[in-house]
């Protein structure tokens, strides 16, 4: 268990690694945000799992924050992605914005 939990935390701390450099190399923030979500999901899923098999009295613990996680962090990235194209932001190499009529919609909507 202790080789399982060892291996788990490692393979957590690569993630977290590919994730800052996702962050750091990605041309605008919804690509950021894809890659800090994705990798750091992992990663963060892999260490607690780890920390469950080093001390199996809190491996349910651990099973229920992943099961938490699994629930938020993409709700989390929808937010953020949301508020960074509401607010204007950049995207690179765009070829079509299918979003841009929606949104439009929903604003002369409420301005009615």
């Amino acid at each position: 268990m202790k080789v399982i939990g060892d291996v788990l935390i490692i393979i957590g701390g690569i993630f977290y690694l590919l994730g800052g450099l996702g962050i750091f190399r990605m041309p605008d923030v919804f690509n950021r945000i894809q890659a800090g979500t994705k990798a750091t999901t992992l990663g963060a899923f892999s260490l607690i799992l780890g920390v469950g098999f080093l001390n199996p009295t809190w491996f349910l613990k651990s099973l229920i924050l992943v099961v938490f996680m699994t629930i938020t962090n993409p709700v989390g990235s929808s937010v953020l992605a949301r508020a960074s194209y509401l607010h204007g932001a950049k995207i690179a190499k765009l070829q079509k914005d299918d979003l841009k009529s929606l949104y439009e919609k929903e604003e002369m909507s409420q301005d009615d």
